[in-house]
């Protein structure tokens, strides 16, 4: 290991601290490196291929003699299959194949049973004709309904629908009693959150094809190329060898499409039942019941402050659904985000006959924020602090302070007072404020292959994937960075797992794990070449430098890239790199503040965002234009979850009632705001590139920003998402 000395930190803010690296890394990069293309504004390099149509995806697979694949799912909330007949659907044209999945449904849309046939129509058809003799049975999709004791075992069996919820703490409860009862000021709150469902434009789906030599090739709408192949690998009892999973472009995913899904399997067995390739692409309907939530969220928030603004206490109940499965805790904001000597959690998962929640940008962190931010707003109130104050009484986080300082100057905080009458008649303004707390540190096992050839083209292969933020510009920027070249001179090379392996893209780990593998295979294939022509430099390999397009030497005599890769002796150089653990560094983890500017109409109750001003820290940001697209969609999809989505299920039927994009209401152009994003530039020097991810923490803050300014325009605090007309009326006492 080699001990280095680094300057990290922030403008304003730097220490210098000593970090233990590998000695076959890079020095890592820090306040003193100058970087010549990472920092740079970079249109992505597959821009024009998404915009013109040729960028592929799953569904734009075509395989010759392949076979379209339908499923037949339960219209029923619970149920179970007395018995299948596929002898009429396998008699109608085209169908080739028709598999069972399931003899029992647990929710509205479980898959039972699949077919493939030539045409979409055909499959279509085919799955009406499959018989079925159902037995109904008794479902709950209530949340409140479903922990009684007598509710339907969605599960079966005893075993109660409500998850998790410790026995009581006596002490911890009395600890809390205590404090609150000292307090000086206290709340009291309970905030409620919704499911929301993924609604991935791009569905989820798979197109399979078993090769002549038994192995299996997928092209997957998927997040983890290396989780879908282990998982088939597992199901259909091969060697992951012998396993391939493709994807060149995705079209979101949200964290829904991490591990292999049903679909994955269902297009592999009928391929396989079938003897042809099957794609399997689900419809818009099946992506509202089967394709993954949000899970709701019922959080009762108590808290306490003493007179100088300083937390006593902080204690959450909370419980929510996301159907037949967990996930629902809520909690992670509130034990982390600030300083408070007593704190007190309980939650509980409750299972109902609903589709099964999946990973969801920023996990519970977004249903937590809005209740922990919403109680701290109320709390200031009480206390009668400015909101941003309040906060930094009770946060420890220096450069979150120095984000709520640039946040509030661009956001015109000290005008706040006057903001709600300025909407001119009929309208309040409000200006609200949330903060964001997230890891994105990246972890190691990431793996990159740099090749550079005899007339100087550079490829870095990687098995990562890029799921439409950018990896592919962002890995093509570090290598170029390191080689002294463009960005447009590299060739990526990615989405394959026989490629070098990576992890799945999720929990904004991408770019932070994959980078310092990128940057390390880059410098060791560089220095390959520089051995190959230090000798026409009239030097040694350590003194030369490359820049410019560049090798240069010590006395600045140099020659193009072109020739000096012409000297390696081989076809090629070929360098691997396996990411390492992280350093010491600056400080883990990321942070950020986000602003919203709401204009309320108090006669219909109508909520229009105006502008939302976000600053975020993600390490050092390789490229800027790619960091505000992330932060754009996050702010977007946080707007929508705070005044549109929910998915509305009917308790009698247990059928989801707004299974389209009709019913299904998400933001679109008119009611996206200006948004103005503050990049915060952080030299943390946790690895040999510094970068942090920046995924998740942009949807944290917004709907808790929103409902923050909504409750500062009209006086009222509505506790409950959606933030509706009908419920900014209802908090007016209008009907």
């Amino acid at each position: 290991m080699a001990k280095r000395t680094l300057r990290v930190g922030y403008p304003g803010n730097y220490r210098e601290v000593e970090v233990d690296s590998p000695d076959a890394e890079p020095a890592p990069w820090d306040a003193d490196s100058k970087l010549a293309v990472v920092g740079k504004r970079s249109p992505r390099l597959e821009g024009a291929d998404k915009v013109t149509g040729k960028a592929k995806y799953t569904a734009d697979v075509k395989l010759e003699g392949m076979l379209i694949a339908r499923v037949l799912r339960s219209p029923y909330a619970r149920a179970t299959v007395r018995s299948i007949g596929f002898a009429k659907a396998l008699k109608m044209p085209g169908v080739k194949a028709a598999i069972e999945i399931a003899k029992a449904a647990r929710f509205q849309g479980d898959p039972i049973a699949a077919v493939a046939a030539e045409t979409e129509a055909q499959a279509e058809d085919a799955v009406r004709a499959i018989e079925v003799d159902w037995a109904v049975e008794e479902h709950v999709v209530d949340l409140e309904e479903a922990r009684k004791p007598n509710a339907p075992r969605v599960q079966g069996g005893k075993n109660p629908n409500e998850r998790g919820g410790e026995a009581q703490n006596t002490a911890a409860e009395e600890a809390c009693s205590s404090a609150l009862k000292k307090s000086h000021a206290t709340v009291d709150i309970t905030f409620t959150t919704p499911v929301v469902t993924h609604s991935c434009l791009e569905s989820h789906g798979s197109v399979a094809k078993w090769e002549s030599d038994g192995s299996l090739t997928v092209w997957d709408s998927t997040q983890g190329i290396f989780a879908v192949r282990d998982g088939l690998a597992r199901g259909f009892q091969l060697p992951a060898e012998k396993v391939r999973v493709l994807k060149e472009h995705m079209g979101g995913g949200f964290g829904s499409k991490l591990g292999m899904g049903q679909h994955s399997m269902i297009a592999a067995r009928l391929a396989r039942e079938a003897k042809a390739p099957v794609k399997l692409m689900l419809t818009r309907k099946e992506e509202h019941l089967a394709g993954g939530n949000r899970p709701s969220s019922v959080q009762r928030v108590r808290a306490g402050a003493d007179k100088e603004g300083k937390l006593t206490c902080l204690w959450l109940v909370s419980h929510g659904t996301g159907g037949i499965n967990g996930g629902a805790n809520c909690a992670a904001p509130l034990m982390s985000l600030y300083n408070c000597p007593v704190r007190r959690v309980w939650h509980a998962d409750v299972m109902t006959n609903a589709g099964g929640a999946a990973a969801f940008r920023a996990p519970g962190h977004v249903q937590g924020m809005f209740a922990l931010e919403g109680a701290m707003d109320e709390l200031a109130g009480k206390l009668g602090l400015d909101p941003i104050e309040f906060r930094k009484k009770n946060d420890s986080n220096e450069m979150r302070h120095a984000e709520y300082g640039e946040g509030a100057k661009v956001a015109g905080w000290e005008g706040r007072a006057q903001l709600p009458n300025a909407g001119g008649p009929g309208k309040a303004r409000g200006l609200g404020v949330a903060a964001s707390i997230w890891g994105g540190g990246g972890g190691p096992g990431a793996q990159a292959r740099c090749v550079i050839s005899r007339d100087g083209a550079v490829e870095i292969q990687c098995g990562t994937q890029d799921i439409g933020t950018g990896t592919r510009t962002i890995i093509a920027m570090i290598a170029a960075e390191e080689l002294g070249l463009k960005a447009d001179q590299v060739r990526v090379k990615l989405g394959d797992t026989t490629l070098p392996y990576s992890h799945g893209s999720g929990g904004s780990m991408t770019a932070p794990s994959v980078t310092p593998a990128v940057r390390a295979a880059a410098a060791a294939a560089r220095g390959r070449v520089f051995e190959a022509c230090a000798k026409a430099l009239k030097g040694n390999a350590d003194s030369l430098t490359a820049k410019d397009g560049k090798v240069v030497a010590k006395d600045g005599t140099s020659i193009s890239w072109a020739e000096a890769c012409a000297k390696i002796s081989g076809a090629n150089v070929s360098e691997q790199a396996t990411r390492a653990q992280n350093f010491k560094g600056y400080r883990d983890g990321t942070a950020g503040c986000q602003f919203a500017e709401v204009e309320v109409d108090l006669e219909t109750g109508h909520v229009q965002v105006l502008r939302v001003v976000a600053v975020h820290d993600c390490g050092r940001v390789v490229n800027p234009l790619l960091a505000e697209s992330q932060i754009n969609g996050g702010i977007i999809q946080g707007l929508s979850y705070a005044l549109f989505e929910q998915r509305i299920l009917d308790d009698a039927s247990g059928r989801m009632l707004n299974t389209n994009f009709s019913d299904y209401r998400i933001a679109g152009p008119k009611e996206v705001p200006e948004i103005t994003v503050v990049l915060f530039d952080v030299s943390n020097g946790r690895t040999n590139t510094g970068v942090m991810g920046i995924g998740e923490p942009p949807i944290i803050p917004t709907p808790a920003a929103i409902a923050n300014a909504v409750a500062h325009a009209i006086g009222k605090r509505i506790s409950d998402l959606p933030i509706t007309p009908d419920k900014v009326l209802a908090a007016l006492g209008k009907k």
